[in-house]
């Protein structure tokens, strides 16, 4: 299985508003046959929609925080905690992941998964001296005894950075006045085929994207990424071996509307192709995303009936 993790992506409007209606993501519309705007759910071929509200039931709008330790353990984290939180996740969060997260419980039941994503040197001293703070993902890995993949693996094809290709990366650290390696630029079906190789040393594979993120924070122009983010989509749904799960889905909404630069209350988008999709039919909320894995998880390693 593969899950892709796209911070900020919401259901938002079919209106000039909403970059993913204009320009939106030609690949993925042929395949879904609809626009990923409210009203997506459904299916168009393998590919299925579903709309997963990200509330949870709690007044405000949806934030990172929690929103990512809901979704990567099952738990209405906002709820337990009293209201939504923002950036990177305190200690009661962290204890949840501790002992509830996709990475644990999949370990817990025998099963590989891995986190993609490469991590610098520069981001771990970083965090040593306390002027950044680790996210929910990276939590994740580590509280499951899981190594993180190195630059060294990024440039050996082993693993993949947060903004796929290499390029948006390099700028952004510039912007912020911090040292970033020169990296050669790598195409998103490339980034997509990187991604896949992973199965073979895995059951899940993990990749969280936080490009979609700064559309709607910072307003980015939104062609670039999308263009970026459609072709890589697109790889994965073409090559996906036909025995694995794809998995596409965000935390909050957020560039799905240009007129603000604050998170939304829409609904975010969960995609799934594959055989494990039929899991998925029923899918309501944040909180379906751990359960439905680790239920396709099982049923793999049982085998067919």
């Amino acid at each position: 299985m593969v899950l892709v993790f796209l911070d900020g992506v919401g259901l938002g409007e079919a209106d000039g508003r909403n970059p993913l209606f204009d320009p939106g993501l030609p690949r993925l519309r042929a395949r879904l046959g609809r626009a990923l705007v409210r009203g997506c759910a459904g299916e168009g071929g393998d590919l299925l929609c579903r709309e997963l509200d990200a509330t949870l039931g709690v007044p405000g709008l949806p934030q990172s925080a929690t929103g990512q330790t809901a979704l990567f353990t099952g738990l209405n984290a906002p709820a337990r905690i009293g209201g939504h939180r923002t950036g990177y996740p305190s200690s009661d969060l962290i204890a949840m992941l501790k002992e509830h997260s996709l990475f644990v419980r999949a370990r817990a039941a025998g099963f590989r998964p891995t986190f993609a994503n490469a991590y610098s040197e520069l981001y771990w001293e970083l965090v040593a001296q306390r002027r950044l703070r680790p996210s929910v993902t990276t939590w994740m890995n580590r509280l499951a005894g899981l190594p993180f993949r190195t630059f060294e693996d990024l440039m050996a094809g082993r693993a993949l950075l947060w903004d796929i290709t290499h390029t948006f990366a390099g700028e952004w650290a510039r912007r912020h006045r911090r040292p970033f390696p020169e990296l050669p630029p790598v195409e998103p079906e490339e980034a997509a085929r990187r991604l896949l190789r992973l199965l073979g040393e895995a059951d899940l594979v993990l990749f969280e994207s936080f490009l979609t993120d700064l559309v709607g924070h910072r307003h980015l122009p939104p062609e670039p990424v999308l263009e970026v983010l459609d072709r890589f989509l697109g790889a994965l749904l073409a090559d996906r071996p036909p025995e694995a799960t794809l998995i596409v889905t965000s935390d909050h909404g957020n560039m799905e509307d240009l007129t603000t630069r604050l998170h939304t209350e829409n609904p975010v988008p969960l995609l799934v192709a594959g055989p494990g999709a039929a899991v998925f039919r029923e899918a309501t909320s944040l909180l379906d995303l751990t359960p439905g894995i680790l239920k396709i998880l099982g049923a793999v390693r049982e085998g067919p009936e």
